[in-house]
């Protein structure tokens, strides 16, 4: 974990230290000032493990992120947007979001987006891997740039946490702020889950009650090792070949939606120092893994790197 704080201040019309450190710090963006008066920026973040925070407050500008810049940088991350302060426009996928303090949206970098600040403002922005959420891209493109309220509902619950948060950035450090990271994503995944169902009510809902029992039967039985699609299948009064279909149309499958969670509970437990001295093959077989080379394989290919890698380095 690293805090890093950086004050910019400069003279009219030039903010090319802020446009610099805004482009390293998230990906790549076009800066552009909106007023001719004098520019004053600032970014305080803390990086944890892969979730990068970043409180952001500055006078009037523009932030772009064009297909230009993508074709030549596309890190594929989720950023999410909470106002602290002051308004942002924000724009996606053929939709506004107008912000307010307490107001949050999430957006996509790997397409063109804009926010605009039209006063000074103050903003915590939060940048995490698109598979760490855990939700299937193509969904997601649905409720980008939808303003998620701040004061009621789970959205509240998220808000308030990250508001929070930004009062305490310098002070995360040790054991506690990597599960607080996984807490964070956790709930987030929950704010877009019901975002998700909220913006599909329109479409026929029979079957997502039915989705829902069959994750969460899935959750409660991944550490079992004979967890298969004929059980799962058996225990919902179904066919394997209609439950096959429920997954396709979530654009996954079975074996694969049970793979990706068991490594994603691996991988939180790898990375959480109170399980440090605990066996990289006796976390694999408590989430369901028997093999530990079939284990280091799928999980290389998810992460890029072995689980003894990662658990020494998981940023």
């Amino acid at each position: 974990m690293s805090t890093t704080t950086e004050q910019v201040r400069t003279a009219q019309g030039r903010f090319d230290s802020f446009r610099e450190s805004v482009s390293n710090t998230f990906v790549p963006l076009l800066v552009e000032p909106t007023t001719s008066t004098p520019f004053d920026g600032r970014l305080r973040g803390v990086q944890l493990g892969s979730l990068r925070i970043t409180e952001v407050s500055a006078t009037p500008h523009q932030v772009r992120r064009t297909p230009k810049l993508i074709a030549r940088s596309d890190p594929e991350y989720y950023k999410l947007g909470l106002q602290l302060g002051g308004c942002c426009l924000l724009t996606q996928d053929g939709r506004e979001a107008s912000l307010t303090p307490g107001d949050f949206a999430i957006y996509d970098t790997s397409r063109p987006y804009a926010m605009s600040f039209d006063g000074p403002y103050r903003q915590l922005v939060l940048m995490l891997p698109r598979q760490q959420l855990r939700l299937p891209d193509n969904k997601i493109r649905e409720i980008t740039a939808r303003r998620v309220l701040g004061d009621h509902g789970v959205g509240a619950l998220l808000s308030a946490l990250l508001r929070q948060l930004a009062n305490q950035l310098d002070e995360l450090d040790g054991q506690g702020s990597v599960r607080l990271a996984d807490n964070i994503v956790d709930l987030l995944a929950t704010v877009y889950a019901e975002e998700l169902d909220l913006a599909t009510s329109g479409a026929p809902t029979s079957r997502k009650p039915l989705m829902l029992s069959i994750m969460s039967y899935i959750e409660r039985h991944l550490a079992e090792p004979d967890l298969n699609p004929t059980r799962i299948a058996a225990a919902h009064y179904i066919s394997t070949r209609y439950l096959h279909k429920l997954f396709h149309e979530e654009s996954t499958t079975v074996a694969g939606w049970v793979r990706e969670r068991r490594l994603e509970h691996c991988r939180h437990d790898l990375r959480d120092p109170l399980l440090a001295d605990r066996p990289v093959g006796v976390i694999a077989a408590g989430w369901g893994f028997v093999d530990p080379a079939h284990f280091s394989r799928v999980f290389r290919a998810a992460y890029g790197t072995t689980p003894q890698e990662y658990r020494h380095n998981p940023a």
